[in-house]
């Protein structure tokens, strides 16, 4: 297995870490089943957004609404 480096924001390794711990679980692992299930099209996306939304997490080319999380 592969070591890689990822930079992230001071306070999103924070609350990563905190979650992780409250979940009994790892960063490591947290990324490894986002990656795993994202890749093998399992992946849960609005669930997603709505983490990256709840975490603060803003990007370059959007941002994340949470009304739009929720329109059928």
């Amino acid at each position: 297995m592969k070591n890689i480096t990822l930079s992230i924001p001071d306070e999103l390794l924070q609350k990563s870490r905190e979650y992780a711990k409250k979940n009994g679980t790892t960063i490591n692992n947290m990324v490894r089943t986002l990656l795993k299930n994202t890749i093998e099209g399992n992946s849960d996306f609005p669930a997603i957004e709505n983490s990256i939304t709840t975490l603060g997490v803003k990007t370059k080319s959007y941002s994340f609404n949470r009304d739009d999380l929720y329109e059928r």
